[in-house]
């Protein structure tokens, strides 16, 4: 399945994922260039380049971005979104998919909005599509990142070798060893548990 899915805007107390558009691109711009030390392995645009960035991520075949608005000041923080959706080969409906092409503004990481994007989407994925599976990958040299997932909860499968290409700078065009992270559908309960333990989502149990 190569579509865009149609979601609607996902809301919790410290984030809200609006479907990505040109309306984002100016506090997408200033957040780029806040700080960009970890970004070393990500895909993140320069403050210039995010209008091209936003209409390549909206019409990139398989993908359904949003921008991570921060609730407290309205402001585009970041973005995320939906990949590679994977249909059931013999009845309507997805049987998986991957939550990807995530990046936050250095001012947004650390206070819980990452946790509670992953609490919206990961809920929308089970509950509403009603997915069996939901992966979730990094530059297996990003242990920033693996850390980040391993204490949501979300579980490590191992390293695929020359798996995606490599946003790392110099090496364009160069494969990269990917580690793969994902949450099934029967892990799903006591993933949303150890999500509602932190900030931002201890507010949405029930």
């Amino acid at each position: 399945m190569s579509v865009r899915l149609d979601v609607p805007v996902l809301t919790g107390s410290l984030v809200r994922l609006e479907p990505l558009t040109m309306a984002h691109v100016a506090d997408l711009a200033e957040a780029v260039e806040e700080d960009r030390a970890s970004y070393g392995f990500t895909l993140v645009p320069r403050g210039g380049d995010v209008r091209a960035y936003v209409a390549a991520q909206s019409a990139r075949s398989g993908l359904t971005p949003f921008a991570q608005v921060r609730v407290s000041d309205g402001r585009a923080v970041g973005c995320t979104g939906f990949w590679d959706p994977r249909s059931w080969p013999d009845r309507p409906g997805l049987r998986a998919i991957e939550v990807g092409f995530t990046w936050l503004a250095a001012s947004a990481q650390g206070g819980g909005i990452n946790a509670e994007a992953k609490f919206l989407l990961l809920g929308y994925a089970f509950e509403t599509m009603g997915v069996a599976r939901v992966d979730l990958k990094t530059d297996a040299r990003n242990h920033r990142c693996r850390r980040a997932l391993e204490r949501l909860g979300i579980g490590f499968e191992g390293v695929l070798r020359n798996w995606s290409m490599s946003w790392a700078p110099g090496e364009e065009g160069l494969l990269r060893d990917s580690a793969m992270f994902a949450v099934v559908a029967s892990e799903w309960p006591a993933v949303r548990q150890t999500l509602l333990t932190l900030p931002g989502t201890a507010g949405r149990a029930g």
